[in-house]
């Protein structure tokens, strides 16, 4: 059993006692962050080895964006990509060379995309669109059993949503993000294995704004954070959990992990 967790941390170094917390209650083989806002060399290896995670692929660049995967089974960086050829580290793979063996876990971090969903008066929003594209071609070409997991920045279906009416013509949910997100998936035949436990039409949230400073008052939570796995690693998941009680926490991201389980 391989157990992986995904979160955007938004700020691993100010985030670190509740990464530690959650490793300590949950466990999982494979963690891995997005948003972490720190380059290699001022990333808190020591508090993560003294967790037992050890092994470590990092791709970090100074107060934005940067992703991370730590382990405490073996593994070893496969991939690092920089999807809109500008130097934002949002890309990071690892291969599992110990239990798990031969398993890719690719970690994303997809662009937000501005406040506009129109590229003419929006660059953000054509840069995002355009990151999918690259990663669409990128995926038609995967030959080996993937998981690529991230902040896709993406809500996809209607119960992804608090309000799917309110929330078409904003960024993360408007019909052209949704079919662009669908192409990127459909390259490769990824299953959306959150969605083969928690089936939809059911409410299934990973992120609420820090502007609510109750997050559960209104709940209006988004699905942005993502699990994709191949068909035939798809097959061998056998559980996948969301830890809504972690945005509660002292000094919370605003987004949530989540784990997935499989059988190899």
């Amino acid at each position: 059993m391989v157990s992986v967790a995904s979160w955007n941390i938004n700020s691993v170094r100010l985030r670190m006692p509740i990464v530690a917390q959650f490793l300590t209650e949950q466990a999982p083989d494979v963690l891995c962050l997005q948003e972490i806002k720190t380059v290699e060399e001022t990333f808190p290896f020591e508090a993560f080895n003294a967790l037992g995670y050890t092994h470590h692929a990092i791709h970090g660049q100074k107060g934005y964006h940067g992703v991370a995967t730590v382990s405490r089974i073996p593994m070893k960086e496969f991939s690092r990509h920089d999807w809109q050829a500008n130097g934002e580290a949002r890309h990071v793979g690892v291969e599992l060379t110990g239990p798990g063996q031969d398993m890719v876990i690719e970690n994303v971090y997809v662009p937000a995309g501005g406040d506009v969903p129109d590229r003419e008066v929006n660059p953000k929003f054509g840069q995002k669109l355009d990151f999918l594209q690259r990663m669409t071609d990128w995926a038609e070409q995967i030959a080996r059993p993937t998981l690529i997991v991230g902040d896709f920045n993406i809500a996809p279906l209607e119960s992804d949503v608090w309000s799917h009416k309110q929330l078409l013509k904003v960024v993360s949910h408007t019909p052209l993000e949704v079919e662009t997100l669908q192409r990127f998936k459909d390259a490769h035949g990824f299953v959306d294995v959150g969605r083969e436990f928690i089936k939809d039409p059911e409410r299934y949230f990973s992120w609420w704004s820090y502007r609510s400073k109750d997050y559960r008052v209104g709940d209006r939570g988004r699905r942005l954070d993502h699990m994709w796995a191949s068909p035939e690693l798809a097959a061998k998941a056998t559980g996948h959990s969301i830890y809504e009680d972690c945005r509660g926490w002292e000094k919370p991201s605003d987004h949530i992990p989540l784990v997935t389980e499989f059988a190899l």
